[in-house]
């Protein structure tokens, strides 16, 4: 995750597996959004006026810069053996406000990254909006159910899809693709249409890159969509879900099973579960 590494080729085609995928993503470099940077650099000329909470409050939208953060910290973490924060604020607290304006300078732009490449440019932007819905709706479904966890719910929602965004920052053609082959068949499901393009399934990837990271085990494992016997689990993936399906608005199908699921998980009825994704996405 070094800054001044220069930005890779974009690749079109895929490469050959699992391994190569990982080697190439943690190579390379993670642009943030314009204003997260913006709100950085706002905050470092502020360094003595800034708190944990504030900075926190500037990341906690953008995936790619809170992977960066929480990576940094879990390098530092096992040099000192101390914690294991899974949140902005605790992974803040632990680093130090100084410290962390010195390890994070000016950083590197989504927007810069993907200059020239509209349709790249937009993918990465329908994912993101994604995310952060799915966040603000783990994080609604955590609250009502007092879940003491439920900033760290927040956080996996988030980058439930991040391997995506890396796919559409370095892989833009591949990433093209599995989109179109998707919206020509809307009944494909994401893995195959996944390992047909890139010879390997997202969620691998991320379950790769998040242990090569040294990510806290909790977020690990709620990312894992394949283990989905917790209600912390549910409560994520039920989230991205909601956030998937509601995309283009409510009147998909698929929304009546997430409604019902999201009901069991929160003992409420239908109506009431309707009322409450309402709210939370206004």
């Amino acid at each position: 995750m070094d800054l001044s590494s220069p930005v890779p080729p974009r690749l079109t085609e895929a490469l050959p597996d699992l391994a190569a995928w990982t080697a190439f993503c943690l190579a390379a470099p993670l642009p943030v959004m314009d204003d997260t940077a913006l709100r950085l650099e706002e905050l470092r000329a502020a360094e003595d006026a800034v708190d944990a909470h504030l900075i926190a409050e500037a990341l906690a939208h953008d995936p790619l810069m809170t992977l960066k953060l929480l990576a940094h910290v879990a390098g530092v973490r096992s040099a000192r053996s101390s914690g294991d924060p899974e949140t902005l604020t605790s992974a803040l607290v632990l680093l130090g406000i100084g410290p962390f304006f010195r390890a994070f300078g000016p950083q590197p732009l989504v927007a810069a990254h993907l200059a020239g490449e509209p349709q790249a440019l937009r993918g990465f932007e329908a994912v993101l909006r994604r995310a952060n819905r799915a966040a603000a709706f783990a994080l609604g479904f955590a609250v009502h159910r007092m879940d003491p966890d439920a900033a760290i719910l927040h956080v996996a929602a988030l980058l439930h899809d991040f391997a995506e965004l890396l796919v559409w920052l370095h892989a833009p053609t591949l990433a093209l693709r599995i989109a179109q082959a998707q919206q020509a068949d809307p009944a494909l499901r994401s893995a195959v249409a996944q390992r047909s393009v890139l010879n390997i399934e997202l969620a691998d990837l991320q379950q790769a890159l998040l242990r090569a990271w040294r990510l806290p085990e909790m977020l690990v494992r709620i990312e894992d969509d394949r283990h989905a016997d917790t209600a912390q689990v549910k409560n994520v993936l039920l989230a991205v879900r909601v956030a998937r399906h509601s995309a283009q608005g409510w009147d998909n199908p698929a929304l009546a099973d997430d409604v019902r699921d999201i009901a069991e998980l929160l003992n409420l009825g239908e109506t009431p579960t309707r009322t409450l994704l309402r709210e939370i996405d206004g």
